[in-house]
């Protein structure tokens, strides 16, 4: 992870609005219509090369592909890895059950009305090595032609997979997990060989609780995710710390989120998970008030927050100020080297997603990198 002593860099969270063509195709494909690849991938490095122009244009400083190539940010991986053959998921969320007009809104928006999420029911292996090299390569070739501090590309966590995927092979849910994780080790290496920071996907650590495990007592639900991030350390041991970091959500859709597990109740595992730099969702409504937590809990040695400081489902454009406040909150407690600005989720969760209208996510960007330099200036003598 880049890191900075003399100014805040910022970031994202992962996924940003696509053209509307390449929607369009993705979702052709999504629904099995025959799409030349050859064609598709070409159109997805172009899409590429011109959202990295886009945020560098913002004043972003770690940059990534915008998941131009996926999907979703975890359902992409039914089409990398073998074993997903089964019938579809269906999921309930627990805050939305007392408000049924509510849920039918969330669940019929464009983009995840159209996900697929296939049970598995074979044993796990990798079926498509070369898309996360493909990934790489139009990532590196776009960074090539435009100022960034660093690159990133983002990967589905082992947990957050089991969350999407129905168990319908392993004997167990460990045993599930543990072949998730090894099959997503060779995505996750191939972008650590290439010298990218790697950023694993951790929602099963948050909106986990109140999906997948909503029946479960808060300690039955710690031991489902200290498997989880066991399962992440056994994947990633290959990779540095300094080159990982991942992304802790409660889920990018626009409800009650009253069920949201604390983070009080989930910080000490998120610590134990060996990414050194941790995005968490800080600038909503539900989460907003937890930078006090690190009034009393300590931020490990070696450990980098990336808070967010700009919404993720919110037309909104978060004045500088406030960027800049939320920047020094997490500042003053942990240390200005030990922070990075960043978004509260992505802006093309799903493709077809558009809570956020396109040309409004970029002037949050620029919001976002206005309020690190104001901040910037208040922490540091330039």
């Amino acid at each position: 992870m880049k890191r900075s002593t003399d100014r805040f860099l910022t970031t994202h969270t992962g996924s940003l609005p696509r053209p509307d063509d390449l929607v369009r195709i993705m979702y052709a494909r999504e629904e099995g219509v025959p799409i030349d690849g050859d064609a598709l991938e070409r159109r997805i490095a172009l899409a590429v090369t011109e959202v990295v122009r886009k945020q560098a244009d913002a004043g972003v400083d770690i940059v990534n592909d915008g998941e131009m190539s996926k999907p979703s940010y975890a359902t992409y991986i039914k089409d990398r890895l073998s074993g997903f053959g089964g019938s579809g998921n269906t999921f309930v969320y627990q805050d939305l059950e007392d408000f049924p007009r509510l849920a039918k809104r969330v669940f019929g928006d464009p983009g995840r009305s159209r996900r697929k999420t296939p049970a598995c029911n074979a044993a796990i292996g990798v079926r498509d090595p070369q898309a996360a090299r493909n990934d790489v390569a139009h990532l590196q070739a776009a960074v090539a032609n435009v100022a960034t501090q660093d690159a990133f590309l983002t990967a589905a966590s082992p947990g957050v997979v089991s969350l999407f995927f129905r168990n319908e092979h392993y004997a167990s849910e460990e045993a599930y997990v543990e072949a998730i994780a090894e099959a997503m080790r060779d995505e996750y290496e191939t972008i650590a060989r290439a010298g990218l920071v790697l950023q694993i996907d951790c929602p099963d650590l948050g909106m986990g609780r109140h999906i997948q495990y909503a029946n479960l007592s808060v300690e039955e639900w710690r031991r489902k995710a200290h498997m989880h991030v066991d399962a992440l350390n056994h994947a990633v041991r290959n990779i540095p710390a300094e080159q990982l970091r991942m992304h802790l959500c409660w889920g990018n859709y626009e409800g009650p989120h009253h069920c949201d597990v604390p983070l009080a109740d989930v910080i000490d595992i998120v610590f134990r998970a060996k990414p050194s730099a941790i995005a968490l969702e800080a600038a909503n409504p539900r989460h907003a008030h937890e930078w006090q937590l690190f009034e009393t809990v300590r931020v490990p040695d070696g450990k980098l927050l990336i808070p967010g400081v700009i919404e993720s489902k919110s037309n909104f454009v978060e004045h500088p100020e406030l960027v800049a406040q939320r920047i020094g909150r997490y500042a003053n407690l942990v240390g200005p080297e030990n922070v990075m600005a960043g978004s509260d989720c992505g802006y093309g969760t799903w493709v077809g997603q558009a809570a956020v209208d396109p040309d409004v996510v970029w002037a949050k960007m620029a919001a976002m990198a206005e309020g690190a330099r104001i901040a910037s200036r208040r922490f540091w003598k330039h």
